[in-house]
């Protein structure tokens, strides 16, 4: 006997971020909507976020907080559901919720409370979302595609695409959504993990081992791009959220510039404290403006042996520089196993940025992670799943 195939308007692939959003609107419009997922929990990645709170957006998300081959893609969503957008939703729920530094908005109690209020969101709207609920590619039909899974066959006229990329495969996170995209002769760009802490080379991860723990206010710069925020010393090499923000940049063999105190002109710091006790050992003055144990390692690196008076002013530059612009060459990055997220994805130039639909696929959707779209730290990702989620939801 064969089995029956059930007949959606709209079928969600991923119920994440961006595609619990899209299948909300597009139900409220009155779409038959279905969400699939082969996790048996949504929105996983929402409730480990923001060490369980979820940093669910940024008050200050705007274009140039995003990395893509087309800069201008993100602009038609992002100014068409905006921040302000999402934080009424959550205000209209009643989640508490505070800014921390640099417009970070985090719940005030749990993650659990954004996942929740989607999933209501979703039930009041009259979408369905089945999990535990694996997929095959997909194939074109008439009016639309059909899907084998594992709850039974499936056609579709809208198909969205919201399986994320391949960080965290721990959670589940696969490449499936870039094989969508080429069964449909879409264009991937190169994907690489972002957001992610950078490891050192082991002559160099051995001399910084007494720093492992030590974190502290830093910019990170690499290229046009600079980063001030906190960077952490691990036994793996640099981590902390300046070193992430700069990975997303940061290619294999380039280096990156570190300014451990800055705002401090170090050599005016030291040539001063020369004058006044030319006795002291460099790490000695330098701990006034580091970590101790990262001063004394600076000092007894660049000045081993010698009190600030046995040191020129060209003796004191070098060791200056070796803090306000320390430069070094990661030797790779710790993977998709820590990677927020994945840079790259679904190449631009085969979608609608209005519509986020497939230009030469009509009835084809992508949304989120997936494409090649990537926020920086701090909320923007999740910004950028609403957003593109939002405007899927209106055209699915």
């Amino acid at each position: 006997m064969k089995t029956p195939i059930e007949s959606w308007d709209v079928v969600v692939i991923g119920a994440g971020a961006a595609g619990l959003m899209c299948a909300i609107e597009a139900a409220r419009r009155g779409r038959r909507t279905l969400v699939i997922d082969h996790a048996r929990a949504p929105g996983e990645k929402i409730r480990i976020s923001g060490g369980g709170r979820c940093n669910f957006t940024n008050a200050g998300t705007t274009p140039k907080n995003f990395l893509s081959a087309n800069s201008g893609f993100c602009i038609s969503a992002l100014k068409r559901y905006t921040q302000q957008d999402f934080i009424a939703l959550v205000r209209r729920h009643g989640i508490g919720f505070h800014e921390k530094t640099l417009g970070q908005l985090f719940c005030d109690g749990s993650a659990r409370q954004i996942v929740d209020m989607l999933l209501r969101e979703l039930n009041d709207a009259g979408g369905e979302l089945r999990l535990a609920t694996s997929a095959a590619l997909p194939d074109r039909v008439e009016g639309g595609f059909r899907l084998a899974t594992s709850a039974g066959p499936l056609v579709c006229a809208s198909l969205v695409v919201a399986t994320g990329g391949k960080s965290i495969p721990k959670m589940g996170a696969t490449g499936f959504g870039y094989d969508i995209a080429g069964r449909f002769d879409l264009k991937v760009t190169p994907t690489r993990p972002g957001l992610v802490p950078l490891t050192l080379d082991p002559a160099l991860l051995e001399r910084l081992a007494p720093l492992a723990g030590i974190g502290l206010p830093a910019r990170a710069t690499h290229g046009k791009a600079r980063f001030d925020e906190a960077i952490l010393f691990t036994h793996r090499g640099l981590s902390g959220p300046a070193i992430l923000q700069i990975s997303s940049y940061w290619r294999e063999g380039d280096e990156i510039a570190l300014d451990l105190a800055p705002g401090t002109d170090v050599f005016a710091a030291l040539r001063a404290a020369r004058g006044e006790n030319g006795r002291q050992a460099p790490g000695s003055a330098l701990a006034a403006l580091l970590p101790r144990r990262l001063a004394q390692l600076a000092g007894d690196t660049h000045a081993a042996g010698r009190n600030l008076a046995d040191l020129s002013d060209k003796a004191l530059r070098q060791l200056a520089l070796a803090v306000n612009e320390w430069r070094f060459k990661p030797a790779g990055s710790e993977g998709y196993r820590t990677a927020e997220v994945t840079l790259g994805g679904v190449d631009t130039a085969d979608l609608d940025q209005k519509t986020m639909q497939a230009r030469a696929v009509p009835g084809l959707f992508f949304i989120g992670e997936v494409v090649d779209v990537t926020g920086w730290l701090g909320g923007y990702n999740f910004q950028w799943a609403w957003s593109s989620g939002w405007a899927a939801g209106q055209a699915a």
